[in-house]
């Protein structure tokens, strides 16, 4: 038998259940599959909460953005999908070495690493989905690179001043890759869209139904949820973990209260540096693979645009990224598209 080989494995964040993804669950899910029985717990639970169920929206005879796109939802069937596939990863082709996640896939994250477990974790993630929604604000995303992706010096200064010019009012909520997603109040955000100038025929692209996550305006949502929520609904990871801020939790050590006080704290209200998590799981692991979870396929993006900031294995533009995935067995491998799904599970 081939030697394992080993893999960083990364969550995608909320946006990412979208019409294109309608029934991937159950079309990507065996009748037999063991996390059946995990996805039978979560419908239970969202029953018990009124809620549609994660099996009833995903084979929904078509998507309704009000339904499919309503925060509770959304969270309940990226995280269900994301655990789906991180179920079926093959263990005797990959040895998981870490687990990252973008913005809410730091909670799919959790779930992956056993941190959150059983019913408690989809409870969870409805919750946060239900108190972040409920707050203020807005986001809207923009480019910092050009199309080759590389730097875009200008882009950069333009969005520096947007966030001077509206301090305490506009935040930069993810570091995405070559993309910048700011937060603030409605006015800001609008203000910020209209001085910036346009590009590619889509940016500034304002996230629909989405508030002003990873910034200050969330603190009532996280000061409710520290409240709301037991340190024993947090236990020790399986996995090592590399969270918004770049800082590793080492698996079987980290502390459970700490992960608690992070992830319904500084993780709800401070700017997510997803680019940072993805460079020092890199630099720390050295995976020969990294694995990109369902559902959609719009993280590898935003990981190659990491990777070329810090000239990963020779990596400098969208070209040398598209030629190296031209392997046999690319670096980057999307449980998202069927081809490379195919060689992960």
């Amino acid at each position: 038998m081939s030697q394992k080989k080993t893999a960083l494995v990364v969550c995608p964040g909320r946006g990412s259940y979208n019409r294109p993804e309608l029934g991937y669950i159950s079309q990507q899910l065996a009748a037999d599959a063991p996390f059946r029985q995990q996805l039978a717990e979560f419908d239970q639970l969202r029953r018990e909460l009124g809620l549609a169920t994660v099996t009833e929206l995903d084979s929904a005879a078509s998507f309704s953005r009000s339904l499919h796109l309503k925060a509770e939802n959304a969270a309940a069937l990226i995280f269900s999908a994301g655990l789906a596939d991180f179920s079926q990863i093959n263990r005797d082709k990959y040895d998981v070495v870490a687990i990252t996640g973008n913005s809410m896939g730091w909670y799919t994250a959790l779930g992956c690493a056993g941190v959150w477990q059983g019913r408690q974790s989809m409870q969870l993630v409805t919750s946060m989905a239900q108190l972040t929604a409920g707050a203020a604000g807005a986001q809207f995303i923009y480019p910092l690179v050009n199309s080759d992706w590389q730097i875009d010096i200008d882009h950069q200064a333009r969005l520096a001043e947007q966030l001077y010019l509206h301090q305490g009012a506009l935040f930069m909520s993810i570091a995405y890759g070559g993309y910048a997603v700011l937060a603030g109040t409605q006015r800001a955000v609008q203000q910020a869209m209209q001085a910036l100038p346009p590009c590619d025929e889509r940016f500034p692209l304002l996230l629909p139904g989405h508030a002003a996550f990873h910034s200050p305006l969330m603190q009532p949502a996280a000061d409710q949820a520290q409240a709301r929520f037991a340190d024993s609904l947090f236990t020790t990871p399986q996995f090592p973990m590399i969270d918004g801020r770049g800082k590793q939790w080492p698996a079987q050590l980290a502390q459970p209260a700490a992960l608690k006080a992070y992830t319904l704290g500084q993780q709800v209200c401070d700017t997510f540096y997803f680019s940072r998590a993805i460079q020092v799981a890199v630099k720390e692991f050295a995976p020969e693979h990294i694995i990109l979870l369902g559902p959609g396929s719009g993280l590898g993006g935003a990981v190659a645009q990491s990777l070329i900031a810090i000239n990963w294995q020779g990596l400098e533009s969208k070209q040398d990224f598209s030629a190296a995935q031209q392997a046999p067995l690319p670096f980057v491998l999307s449980m998202g598209l069927p081809e490379q799904r195919q060689l992960v599970i």
